[in-house]
């Protein structure tokens, strides 16, 4: 059983899932038990198909586990987490509506009086530097700043948690840093839980407060790691840090443990 402290926020515990897709069960996860703290930033790393995704579903109440048990801030989940906001890899960006609109959706369906809503509306727009550009609609604005569009109306929800799903997968590796940077530090000024899935072992040991590392189909973790780094980190500057460089060869083994590293052997100097 897995040991619950009084600062665990979210709790999985022996939980496995399974779906029956026509006459085949297929299982996508199984035994996962891991717990995260509030404010803490949690990376799901792993290959494709191993159940990331899934965890993100249950924590999400979009689910039900088949076996084990998950709870959000002492309660069980029994369907729908109205305290969770959730962001995919694209970004659903309504084209016909601007930037500020976009972001505004969330603050309408909440029913904010217009006054209300446009200064909330403006504090999220300066958290994500987009004040310029509010006036923009999606498709005249570039991919880094859909993101940060999108990422403003997942604020403008007020959720205390947040599941993303590969967010920054499709943008380069430049902006995909800025974009990490920025998030990591709204999470730290909003003190938001953050369950985070990955394939890219530099952005889960850049990011994490902690990392799952899964492996296998149906997927299982294999190990969970705390981040050596202290939690306000300069991503910018991460590649000199000899502890990250650690800490990413600490997961690379974990996710392929049948890859040995090389055996060095002297050079032969012939004349």
């Amino acid at each position: 059983m897995h040991d619950v402290r009084p600062d665990d926020f979210i709790i999985f515990t022996d939980v496995a899932k399974s779906f029956q897709i026509g006459t085949q069960q297929y299982t996508a996860i199984r035994d996962v038990t891991m717990s995260i703290k509030r404010g803490e930033i949690a990376m799901l790393l792993g290959p494709s198909g191993c159940g990331k995704s899934t965890l993100l579903n249950l924590a999400a109440g979009l689910i039900g586990p088949s076996a084990g048990q998950v709870v959000y801030d002492g309660a069980l989940i029994a369907g729908l987490n109205a305290k969770v906001a959730y962001m995919t890899q694209q970004d659903h960006l309504l084209p016909w509506r601007t930037v500020a609109g976009n972001i505004a959706v969330p603050l309408e369906v909440a029913g904010l009086p217009r006054r209300a809503r446009e200064a909330r509306l403006d504090e999220l727009l300066t958290l994500v530097g987009l004040t310029d550009f509010a006036k923009s609609y999606p498709n005249q604005i570039s991919g880094g700043m859909r993101k940060r569009c999108a990422l403003a109306r997942l604020l403008a929800a007020n959720r205390e948690t947040l599941l993303l799903d590969e967010p920054f997968s499709a943008l380069d590796a430049q902006l995909r840093l800025t974009l990490q940077a920025e998030l990591l530090r709204i999470c730290r000024k909003l003190n938001l839980t953050v369950m985070f899935v990955t394939h890219d072992i530099e952005e889960a040991a850049g990011l994490g407060d902690k990392c799952a590392v899964f492996q296998g189909r149906p997927g299982k973790i294999a190990k969970v790691f705390d981040n050596p780094l202290p939690k306000e980190r300069d991503l910018m500057r991460l590649r000199f840090d000899p502890r990250h460089h650690a800490f990413t060869n600490e997961l690379w083994a974990t996710l392929t443990p049948d890859l040995q590293p090389p055996v060095s052997s002297p050079i032969a100097l012939t004349a």
